[in-house]
């Protein structure tokens, strides 16, 4: 018996994965993408190598935010000068550009360390629906509702069942 996870480029084969925001909510989605994009997926997760997977987002305008910040959260950047710090309310974000909105929360729900830029540029965010080419290389959708749940009408009780994946 072998406690090797095994390196194999078998193991470390990137899969590309699709997921449509319409009426998701950002933070949870950013969670679920920023999980694909680590690796943490899958049973020979490492922190040490970079394991993780494609993930195309589409419809990426039509995410939902929720209580005030629809209309209140505002993203900050400064410039480097004297009094160079710009600020972007996110109805302006998501008029001009609505796939940094989800781009920013990932970002913020990845580890800070060198893998961060390499796993975003496993990210690819559309703001409307995703090009042919991507829609087509994906071999696994997210749905919502993705998660266990413990009983469904028509079940046995303790029997567990895969939501929407």
């Amino acid at each position: 018996m072998s406690a090797s996870k095994g390196k194999t480029a078998l193991a470390l084969t990137r899969v590309w994965h699709h997921t449509d925001a319409q009426n998701r909510v950002l933070g949870n989605l950013a969670s679920r993408i920023a999980w694909v994009l680590m690796g943490k997926h899958k049973p020979t997760y490492d922190p040490a190598v970079d394991a993780g997977d494609y993930v195309v987002v589409s419809n990426a305008s039509n995410v939902h935010l929720t209580g005030k910040k629809s209309t209140d959260k505002v993203y900050y950047s400064h410039t480097g000068y004297m009094g160079g710090l710009k600020a972007v309310p996110i109805t302006r974000m998501r008029e001009r550009r609505p796939e940094e909105i989800i781009r920013r929360a990932v970002s913020g729900m990845l580890p800070k360390n060198t893998f961060r830029d390499r796993r975003l540029e496993r990210l690819k965010i559309f703001a409307g629906p995703a090009p042919e080419v991507y829609a087509n290389n994906s071999l696994t959708t997210w749905r919502d509702q993705v998660g266990l749940r413990t009983s469904q009408p028509g079940q046995a009780g303790g029997e567990a069942s895969k939501v929407g994946a």
